[in-house]
């Protein structure tokens, strides 16, 4: 059996993530008092709906920070591939908890409309605009995390953030000109269809990702194909590919050789295509001569 990890180094972008969450949070954290504050004294929903919102997105900003420190513990006895998970986790509760949030607004948002209440337009543009601010500084801070699933669930929640302020800045702006309370909940409702539709597809991939689902940037007939053409083998099966966590890739599979072991160089250098071509970093390899009188019981496809 062959077992070849390939680790290029990914504890920089933690010590760069831990600096964008610790400001991220500070800046985030001191704009929802000030939201909170206004929203109470100007009477305006949308802006204390707001500033619920932005505290949950501070609970998740904290998620995401620890789960970044945890997928970094080394292996212990018990937990043998470490803590990497944590952050798939992070991500979904992310995902599941920006949908929450948004769908209470819609909800908020739908029985105001016919019920619209006087607010102070200027306030709550002034407010909202300070947020998209803070909202879009901390999505700059963590926009170089795209790779990692978790940092884009912590970029997107932030970058949907950002909307949210933007649409209640223009809906203040509107009040102000034109006295129509139905305005701020009509934009809140807007906003929040299209926070919805940006955070599917981060849900859709947590939830792929925490059910040992390929990676979507994976073609799993193509990993078996380079497989399956390697001298020397005969067959291919009991293939797995899985995220260890939201940046690593993990691969078993059993080679079938019947002239025998190759040898630790030809292992060597599958595992190091398989990280080139596939950006698969942990392949285990388990080397197998088919004799029939000895058959593994994980060759049939529908075993695992």
């Amino acid at each position: 059996m062959g077992h070849h990890h390939h680790d290029h180094g990914h504890h920089h972008h933690h010590h760069d993530h831990s600096r964008a969450f610790g400001i991220g949070i500070a800046l985030n954290l001191a704009f929802v008092f000030a939201e909170a504050f206004w929203g109470w004294t100007s009477h305006s929903l949308a802006l204390l709906a707001d500033a619920g919102h932005n505290f949950g997105d501070v609970l998740a900003l904290l998620l995401a920070w620890g789960a970044a420190i945890l997928s970094k513990r080394i292996p212990s006895a018990r937990y043998t591939y470490g803590f990497r998970s944590s952050s798939i986790l992070a991500g979904l509760f992310n995902a599941i908890l920006l949908l929450v949030v948004t769908g209470g607004i819609m909800f908020e948002a739908a029985s105001r409309i016919g019920h619209p209440e006087a607010v102070n337009g200027s306030v709550v543009a002034w407010v909202a605009l300070f947020g998209f601010v803070v909202n879009v500084s901390t999505a700059l801070l963590l926009r170089h995390g795209s790779h990692d699933l978790n940092i884009r669930a912590a970029f997107l929640h932030m970058a949907a953030d950002a909307a949210v302020s933007l649409g209640v800045a223009c809906s203040g702006v509107l009040v102000v000109y034109t006295g129509a309370g139905w305005i701020d909940p009509a934009m809140s409702l807007l906003v929040s269809i299209v926070v919805i539709y940006g955070t599917w597809d981060l849900l859709k991939d947590s939830i792929g990702l925490a059910l040992d689902a390929v990676p979507e940037d994976i073609d799993p007939a193509a990993v078996r194909k380079y497989l399956a053409a390697l001298p020397g083998v005969s067959e291919v099966h009991d293939l797995h590919i899985w995220g260890m966590s939201t940046t690593e890739i993990a691969l078993t599979a059993h080679l079938v050789m019947p002239q025998g072991h190759p040898g630790d160089a030809f292992l060597s250098g599958i595992s190091g295509y398989l990280h080139e071509a596939f950006h698969i970093g942990h392949a285990t390899l388990q080397v197998e001569m088919g004799d029939p009188a000895h058959p593994c019981q994980l060759a049939p496809e529908h075993l695992v």
